[in-house]
């Protein structure tokens, strides 16, 4: 059965870091671009990054560029996203999720086809 699972989410002070992973089964991760979005109460589902399926290609939404990083380590079967220098407005479920082919870099959501079920990630002091 294809499965998404995200880890690595909880409480953090403003200022502080984070790392989430996604790991994939049932498929091969190689062959595929993947994303990260987020959901804050209240807020529509907003992508944050992507990463092309050799690594090589990362778009990032432009409230987090400089401090988040993805990153991904197909052997693992696993994407990640290092958030840095966190801001209370960093506040949201983050899932991670698999972009349909032939897409190389997308963050419109309706282009992906598989999505973990989320992990919080709350920044507050």
């Amino acid at each position: 059965q294809l499965q998404l699972m995200e880890s690595g989410g909880g409480l953090v002070q403003p200022g502080g870091s984070l790392r989430l992973s996604c790991t994939a089964s049932g498929f091969t991760l190689d062959y595929y671009s993947f994303g990260w979005f987020r959901q804050a109460p209240g807020k529509e589902r907003e992508g944050v990054s992507c990463i092309s399926s050799s690594g090589r290609d990362t778009h990032y939404v432009d409230s987090v560029k400089g401090r988040f990083t993805i990153a991904r380590d197909n052997a693992k079967n696993t994407v990640y996203l290092q958030m840095n220098s966190l801001k209370p407005e960093d506040t949201a479920v983050y899932y991670c999720a698999r972009l349909k082919k032939p897409y190389i870099l997308s963050l419109r959501d309706l282009r992906y086809d598989y999505w973990g079920q989320g992990t919080q990630v709350t920044v507050s002091s």
